[in-house]
């Protein structure tokens, strides 16, 4: 039997690519490894579960084995990689040698965990996937009180679906605005309005240092000497990209696992998408960009060599209570924001010396300009 094709991860990247090749190859074997139960979901559906009322089974498109029949392949789940040869194609679980055609990493990113001390910190969780969706629903569970911890893109947007939920959301981030790696302070201010008009109230400037456990509940101390009572911490303090397999399989690493257009790592027959991968120099943990790779990847491993493109990549944000789209300036360009507009409807243009436009933030009513504005934004790999 011919090697398979062999992909690690079955999140939205790896599932993605999967079916993206099988409309181009139905014969090469095909397998998927799972380090969890395998089943299909969209990960930015995470931060709606709460607003829709919705368990990790209401999220669950479909289950392994299904996606195995659909996809004419193997799929193996609570799987871990162990290690990766290279030189002779194959990779390992445990004892057991797994040969490979080609091999695909997209096992995606894991989240930064903060060093806290105190006996309450078996209630803080980290949201990365639907089995800690699943373990952190349970936990909720008769609970009224969450803390967030972490005020970007993914904190912000747990709050408000949190809020829609009708639990009481405090958010805590050592930063002077929310998503400050995002936005500009006027766009920054239109979020914050609106997640505060929900009840979310927000603690920013000091850190979370210790959880102790306080009858039911919990005392959050903070940096600052501030005491906050809750029943459980979300943590969403961001992601690292998942390397460490690869860096000892002597792959090229940097913010990420690195490729190039094509997707290949250092290593022939190695490739990377998804949160996990650095392409030529851009590390974006978005949907965009990911179903960009997982549309080119798949034709290269179906034979025609097809160098992946990212036209502009604007995100939209998940926070219905200050409507938001943002493009994010390409790192480390030279440039200044220029805002306008007031309250919850902010337009803020990002500019080079020459007026060119290379990214936007827009809130609330502003929204609307996003397709024209595309159409000015240059492309990020053209």
């Amino acid at each position: 039997m011919n090697a398979p094709l062999v992909i690690v991860g079955t999140g939205l990247a790896g599932y993605t690519l999967a079916k993206e090749f099988r409309k181009l190859d139905s014969e090469t074997p095909l397998l998927l490894i799972s380090a969890d139960d395998g089943r299909s979901y969209s990960k930015p559906m995470l931060s709606t579960g709460f607003g829709k009322a919705k368990d990790a089974d209401g999220l669950s498109m479909a289950e392994a084995g299904a996606m195995a029949d659909q996809l004419r392949a193997e799929i193996r789940t609570h799987t871990r990689v162990t290690g990766i040869d290279p030189g002779h194609r194959r990779l390992w679980i445990g004892e057991e040698a797994v040969p490979y055609r080609d091999l695909v990493l997209a096992w995606g990113a894991e989240p930064i965990r903060v060093p806290l001390q105190g006996d309450g910190i078996d209630a803080v969780y980290p949201l990365n996937d639907l089995e800690d969706y699943a373990r952190f629903r349970v936990a909720a569970a008769g609970k009224r009180r969450v803390l967030v911890l972490g005020a970007g893109l993914i904190g912000c947007e747990f709050a408000n679906d949190l809020s829609l939920g009708g639990l009481e959301v405090d958010v805590v981030a050592p930063c002077e605005q929310v998503m400050p790696t995002l936005l500009p302070p006027a766009a920054a201010a239109a979020v914050r309005g609106g997640l505060e008009a929900l009840g979310v109230r927000f603690h920013l400037g000091p850190v979370l240092s210790r959880v102790e456990r306080h009858g039911e509940g919990l005392d959050a101390h903070l940096s600052d000497g501030t005491r906050i009572a809750c029943d459980l911490v979300l943590s969403a303090v961001g992601l690292r990209p998942r390397t460490d397999l690869a860096a000892a399989a002597g792959l090229r690493i940097n913010r990420g696992i690195e490729v190039d257009r094509l997707l290949r790592t250092s290593h022939a027959n190695i490739h990377a998408l998804g949160d996990c991968a650095e392409v030529d120099g851009l590390n974006l943990l978005y949907v965009m960009p990911l179903m960009a790779c997982a549309r080119a990847l798949a034709r290269t491993l179906a034979g025609t060599p097809t160098p992946v493109g990212y036209g502009p990549m604007p995100v939209t944000v998940k926070t219905p209570a200050c409507p938001l789209v943002v493009s994010p300036p390409p790192h480390g360009a030279h440039g200044a924001w220029q805002e306008e507009g007031q309250g919850a409807d902010i337009r803020a243009l990002f500019r080079d010396a020459e007026g060119r436009l290379l990214g936007y933030a827009l809130t609330g009513a502003a929204v609307q300009e996003k397709l024209a504005l595309n159409r000015e934004l240059p492309a990020l790999l053209a």
